[in-house]
């Protein structure tokens, strides 16, 4: 019988399966299977071990990350980092004065930071999982890890200095080549670029920015024998046709995404495919019932050779067991899938109308509202808040900065009340102005004016 880690390969050479593989991208999740803080979770390989063990039990993946945290590059190399009970740390602290100081840095040492932790848990889990189930290395993207090691200063940067982010680009896919291989020496399978901040430029930054810079990165990672990924979370749809066309295996995208839009770009491109179970409204916060039925959407939509279940980002830490093991399944058992398909009820509909919209008009403050996932666990989202509060902070007018997070109710009613698609997601005034794209400081600062102006 082929083995799920023998079954995620095949997906990855996009040849016919007989199924399509599941791959829960277990987190900080797993901190919550053990009943520990993510700190706790994520310093210790005890822990790590014992979870995504706990992981694999219960919701029997075909392949399994063996940690998802986008900050151990940006800690190994300096970044101050704020911890949480239920998220991944957050970068905190941004060392560079200028994009081109990045040439400078040291190389990565695998010795700091949580490196060793890492590294005893991916030898554990190898030895553990690793015959049947197909191990993701999860690695921080060029793009992101600038972005954290220079702040939301880069995409001025990229306006002032392209030549200087260019050259820091190439350290940076650097940095990401050494820990590709940190990874496979250690027993990864499969090395998952994440790049969420890909998700907020153009795709002509893209080509100039980030295509060759990943490039170079798989190129090394399928030099060492070694799967590729490139895992992009937002609304990254503008781009979707720049990332099948990088030399990576699998394209993986989240919720954002249409799934039967990358489906036509991987066939073109001939590349797999994953993606893209709701993370908040179906796992975190919904029925077992809805992560049925939108499990069968994506197996739906993902039609064809090379596509992998899975869900958009990192799963949120309190996702009910009960919801994943129904995702379960629907992946391991068709007939389940079929019986759901006529069984299952969506929950109803929630109007939201006690969730009530401020009066934009009479205020006198121009209020600014952050739709996000969650600005201490998400890269895009962090440095869309951080640039909101910039931006208030330096212009002339009062400013108003409220972040609503789509993991509860009320972020999700704001959003909907809002109208707003997309995460992350600006609102000047009720007004979705900046939907997924990072603007910089000084666009920001003249929208917010503009509208002040209008308001008199």
């Amino acid at each position: 019988m082929i083995t799920g880690k023998e079954l995620v390969f095949a997906a990855l050479r996009r040849e016919t399966v007989s199924r399509a593989p599941w791959v829960p991208f277990v987190g900080v999740h797993g901190a919550f299977l053990l009943g520990v803080s993510s700190t706790d979770f994520l310093k210790s390989a005890d822990l790590i071990v014992q979870g995504q063990t706990r992981a694999a039990e219960l919701y029997r993946p075909d392949g399994l990350p063996i940690v998802f945290d986008l900050q151990l590059e940006a800690e190994a190399l300096g970044c101050e980092l704020a911890w949480a009970d239920d998220v991944p740390p957050s970068v905190i602290s941004h060392p560079l004065q200028t994009s081109a100081d990045a040439v400078h840095l040291p190389p990565l040492d695998f010795n700091a930071g949580r490196y060793p932790v890492v590294r005893e848990a991916s030898r554990r889990l190898a030895a553990t999982l690793g015959a049947n189930t197909a191990l993701y290395g999860l690695i921080t993207g060029p793009f992101t890890l600038l972005s954290h090691l220079r702040g939301s200063e880069l995409f001025l940067d990229m306006l002032t200095d392209p030549d200087g982010v260019k050259s820091a680009m190439d350290w940076c896919a650097d940095a990401a080549i050494a820990a590709a291989g940190f990874y496979l020496r250690n027993g990864a399978d499969v090395i998952a670029v994440v790049d969420p901040m890909t998700s907020q430029i153009s795709s002509a930054h893209f080509d100039e920015f980030v295509g060759p810079y990943v490039n170079k990165v798989f190129d090394a990672v399928r030099g060492k024998g070694g799967f590729s990924s490139l895992f992009v979370c937002g609304d990254a749809t503008r781009n979707l046709e720049v990332m099948c066309r990088t030399r990576c295996d699998n394209v993986s995208v989240d919720e954002n995404i249409p799934l039967v839009q990358l489906r036509e770009h991987a066939a073109h491109f001939h590349k797999s495919y994953g993606g893209n179970i709701r993370l908040t409204t179906v796992l975190l916060l919904g029925s077992e019932d809805d992560a049925k039925l939108d499990a069968i959407r994506c197996f739906d939509e993902g039609l064809g050779p090379g596509f992998i279940l899975a869900p958009g980002c990192d799963l949120p830490y309190a996702t009910p067991e009960a919801n994943l093991r129904a995702v379960a399944d629907m992946a391991l058992d068709p007939y389940q899938r079929d019986v759901a398909r006529v069984s299952a009820r969506a929950s109803a509909v929630d109007s939201f109308e006690d969730i009530v919209l401020p009066d934009y008009a009479a205020e006198e403050a121009v209020v600014i509202d952050c739709i996000t996932l969650d600005s201490s666990a998400c890269a895009p989202c962090q440095y869309m808040v951080d640039a909101a509060v910039r931006a208030a902070e330096r212009a002339s007018v009062p400013v108003h900065v409220h972040e609503h997070k789509i993991k509860n109710r009320n972020g999700v009613g704001m959003m909907c009340r809002l109208g707003v698609k997309n995460i992350p997601t600006i609102c000047i005034d009720g007004v979705a102005k900046f939907v997924s794209i990072m603007p910089d400081i000084d666009t920001l600062v003249a929208a917010i004016e503009a509208r002040h102006r209008e308001k008199k």
